[in-house]
């Protein structure tokens, strides 16, 4: 017996992360689990740490920040994403109402919003981070933030994907401290 299990072969990644997350949404086991689930790019499952109430409350706090600075789009909190590597779920977006029409699906997106958020915790590493960043962009987000866990934001847009910026471009009022 083959102790190795076969990968199916996906000839399109958008359509097979849509399925895939569809089917687990429709699993009720998956809605009582703490901490976040993503999919890597064959479906399989990576769990996430649940969150404490810095990470809750960090996530409120550029809520209302967002609202403020950019009206106009909508926010979402744990927004689903099909990447090329599976299923990601930053956790707060920002996504003008015109490109809300094009990407959104019934069970994740289909592309990033232009403001991809991802609020560090204690479990996340660098190269989780670096790769989620590089997957929002290739996904077509213009920018994408890093909260750090003291409140400081950190903006990398588009143009400067690699070092961060002194400021949003989508949102120049945007605070680069959040109140503790």
């Amino acid at each position: 017996m083959n102790a190795l299990h076969d990968l199916p072969i996906i000839k399109n990644q958008s359509a097979f992360n849509l399925a895939r997350w569809a089917e687990l949404c429709a699993d009720p086991f998956w809605g009582q689990i703490d901490g976040k689930i993503e999919t890597d790019r064959y479906g399989q499952i990576i769990m996430n740490a649940p969150a404490d109430p810095a990470h809750g409350g960090r996530q409120a706090d550029l809520t209302l920040l967002l609202s403020k600075h950019a009206p106009g789009g909508k926010i979402i909190v744990e927004c689903p994403i099909s990447t090329t590597e599976g299923v990601k779920v930053p956790d707060i977006v920002w996504v003008s109402k015109k490109r809300l029409a094009v990407i959104s699906g019934k069970s994740a997106f289909t592309a990033a919003p232009e403001i991809c958020i991802e609020v560090l915790s204690a479990s996340n590493t660098r190269n989780e981070i670096e790769e989620k960043r590089r997957l929002y962009f290739a996904a077509g987000a213009s920018e994408v933030w890093l909260c750090e866990r003291d409140g400081h934001v950190r903006f990398f847009l588009k143009t400067t994907r690699s070092r961060a910026a002194k400021k949003s471009a989508l949102c120049p009022g945007m605070p680069a401290k959040i109140s503790e």
